[in-house]
């Protein structure tokens, strides 16, 4: 009975804060407003805005009406309030383009739902068209700069999904998979250099070098697996093989 009407309370929960999503998303859009968005507005407003550390929001102007690029979406028509505030529907939030005082970056801010804290919050750092991710490093190939801008992930949050141990063993495990050897070591290498206490991430890149012909390093990161865990069973067969004939 309980568990019961835990789940009824549950229901009965969502079903209120979908409600509530929806009515503000009608509300909103109810004040909306055919802007004209001067050139200069456009201009200064008009690129690329830093939405987490791997993801990012574009905003574009077309025929005079304010569009987003984000999370996939090529063409997010956001409700316009005014000038520079607007509501995403995608999001669930009211934003505005503000300029820090000091620094004079542009940002996206965040407007509180409730509306009751009228300070300025500066959320989305507008970065400049050259700016790339980590993963769009990683994608290009480009490995050093990849690892650069994870270290720095990692730096800020040591627990942040961005840098998963596995996503980065699975990635590196279908390039092997495709006999793309140099691929597999480099994302392997940032794998040990992110998470360089686990034996898993030696034990994987010993395998990549063992397959691209590579016996040395294979021997030197299955026997830094093997200290790691002392139980890790391949890579102590393989250093007993490889020290019995060399």
């Amino acid at each position: 009975m309980k568990n019961l009407y835990m789940n009824f309370f549950k229901r009965h929960q969502y079903l209120r804060t979908t409600l509530a999503l929806v009515c503000l998303a009608l509300v909103t859009i109810s004040c909306s407003k055919n802007i004209n968005y001067t050139t200069q507005h456009i201009k200064e407003t008009s690129g690329r805005y830093l939405y987490n550390q791997e993801e990012l929001i574009e905003v574009y102007y077309k025929d005079n009406n304010l569009f987003l690029k984000w999370k996939g979406a090529e063409q997010i028509k956001p409700v316009a309030l005014d000038e520079n505030t607007f509501f995403v529907a995608d999001m669930y939030q009211k934003l505005q383009f503000v300029k820090h005082p000091e620094t004079q970056k542009r940002y996206l801010s965040i407007i509180p739902e409730d509306g009751g804290d009228s300070s300025i919050t500066y959320d989305y750092l507008k970065v400049s068209d050259t700016f790339r991710t980590p993963s769009m490093y990683l994608k290009d190939k480009v490995y050093d700069k990849a690892l650069e801008g994870y270290l720095a992930i990692q730096k800020q949050d040591s627990t942040s999904t961005f840098i998963d141990e596995r996503a980065f063993n699975s990635l590196g495990y279908s390039h092997l998979r495709k006999q793309e050897h140099k691929d597999a070591i480099a994302i392997f290498k940032m794998n040990v250099a992110l998470h360089p206490e686990s034996d898993n991430v030696y034990d994987s890149l010993a395998e990549a070098y063992l397959q691209s012909g590579d016996s040395l390093q294979a021997y030197t990161n299955y026997e830094k697996a093997l200290q790691l865990n002392s139980g890790n069973k391949r890579a102590k067969k393989f250093v007993e093989t490889y020290k019995a004939n060399n």
